[in-house]
């Protein structure tokens, strides 16, 4: 009775929403990935802050504001909703997340019991998540501003085209969009970039796109794709393998991956001969290798006469894997097979690695500028009104039908099975942890995330 309670006071208290220029900033992703997009926000000095002008100051520009970030990492992937046909279910899940940032509560768990508690409600959504924007921008400006009034909405594909694009008048080549698998199913980054390409003088452009499937999972160790205390393949693995019907790894091309096969890195099944017979990856370096040289493969396969020479990390994880990235493409620019170069025809010496991450946080700017949602005065920031607060999505392990792997999460066929709108009570909104956030995740921030990891508490 105490938790039902509990759980109806922290709706009451979410459905209210106020929305002023004291309130915070909501950044949003589908796990940590998006936490990119808040560290290039907290360093931004790309405006007079008393002009509003395009130009740096000397001055941080969101130097005054306050943020809530929210992974939701309980229903992620994001990109495998497209291949299991389930896109209105990632909608329902993303308009959800909407909610919490937009309503005024949180829970924690103690005594295991759901306890709610006060939050404000943000004045600015970011969707630092390329699968978020590619299938429910439109959806998210109409659902919020039903309720809100003109709160903006910012997405990360249009703040990357455009960076991408302006590379492209002065290199012409064709641009790559690394994304994840249902990002790319959306085809938002091609139809973006076609649809600016003659205000940037472009005619034509040249684009390929490759799914990173299983990379932004390893990056968030989701158990479906990689688990550090693995020591042999597993029947619950789901990323690339050499059975994969979409996602082979080709055997041919195993000396052109150069997998890291040290401390389970890579995982293979051996017969009874000593042959592998199965290979699984098990590490975000390897996933990475296996993209681009497929990536690469795709090109050569069907003769792209212009070299990749732009690629769009268009997914707020990889970024995080930005020197692997550059280091995999310059091995493969100086791979060889019978003294000639395998890839020069289709990959450029250099190549521009675009992070919309900056170009997101300038739009998010200028938004607030432009709908007077700037905070004028110095605040003083303390416990009772933090600078930056992080909220995660977690299972709800009381809802009678949640079923769950043995790290806590969702498992895979309960998380892509759920039927849209149908009544559930599966998930709950909580702050971040050392329990639903790894150790080794806050190293990552510490080590590529500096300014975030200095206001996680």
């Amino acid at each position: 009775m105490k938790q039902l309670r509990a759980i109806l006071i922290a709706s009451l208290i979410s459905i209210v929403s106020v929305v002023s220029a004291q309130t915070p900033i909501g950044v949003f992703d589908s796990g940590t990935g998006g936490l990119t997009v808040l560290e290039a926000i907290l360093n931004l000095d790309a405006f007079n802050n008393k002009t509003g002008k395009p130009g740096a100051d000397g001055k941080k520009d969101f130097e005054r504001e306050s943020f809530q970030y929210l992974a939701d990492q309980a229903n992620m992937p994001y990109g495998n909703y497209a291949a299991e046909k389930k896109t209105d279910l990632l909608k329902e899940n993303i308009l959800n997340c909407m909610d919490f940032l937009r309503g005024q509560a949180f829970m924690t768990r103690r005594d295991n019991n759901w306890n709610p508690q006060r939050k404000s409600s943000v004045k600015m959504l970011v969707l630092a998540c390329n699968t978020a924007t590619a299938y429910a921008l439109t959806d998210i400006r109409a659902h919020v501003n039903r309720t809100d009034g003109q709160i903006p909405v910012i997405g990360v594909i249009d703040a990357g085209s455009k960076a991408a694009l302006l590379y492209q008048q002065k290199n012409q080549g064709t641009i790559g969009v690394f994304a994840t698998a249902g990002t790319v199913a959306s085809d938002g980054y091609p139809r973006t970039l076609r649809n600016m390409a003659a205000s940037y003088g472009l005619n034509q452009l040249s684009i390929v796109s490759q799914g990173g499937f299983g990379l932004a999972e390893s990056i968030d160790r989701d158990w479906s794709y990689y688990v550090d205390t693995a020591t042999r393949t597993r029947s619950d693995y789901k990323g690339p393998s050499l059975q994969h019907k979409n996602y082979p790894i080709r055997p041919e091309l195993m000396k052109i991956y150069q997998f890291d096969t040290t401390n389970n890195r890579l995982l293979c099944e051996y017969d009874d001969q000593g042959r592998c017979t199965e290979v699984q990856l098990n590490d975000p370096v390897n996933y990475t290798r296996y993209h681009l040289v497929s990536l690469l493969e795709k090109m050569r396969a069907e003769k792209f006469t212009l070299p990749l020479n732009t690629l769009i990390l268009g997914c707020t994880h990889y970024p995080y894997m930005r020197d692997t990235i550059r280091t995999v493409l310059k091995e493969l620019y100086q791979y060889q097979e019978n003294g000639s170069y395998l890839y020069r025809s289709v990959l450029a010496a250099d190549v521009a690695l675009i992070d919309p991450s900056v170009e997101t946080a300038k739009e998010a700017y200028i938004a607030l500028r432009n709908q007077s949602l700037q905070i004028r005065k110095p605040i003083q920031f303390s416990t009772a009104m933090p600078r930056a607060e992080f909220f995660i999505s977690v299972p709800n392990p009381d809802a009678s039908s949640v079923q769950l792997q043995p790290d806590g999460w969702f498992t895979y066929a309960y998380k892509y099975g759920r039927v849209h709108r149908e009544k559930r009570d599966d998930v709950r909104y909580v702050p971040f942890d050392r329990i639903n956030v790894s150790e080794a995740t806050y190293k990552r921030f510490q080590m590529a995330l500096p300014s975030v990891h200095s206001l996680l508490h």
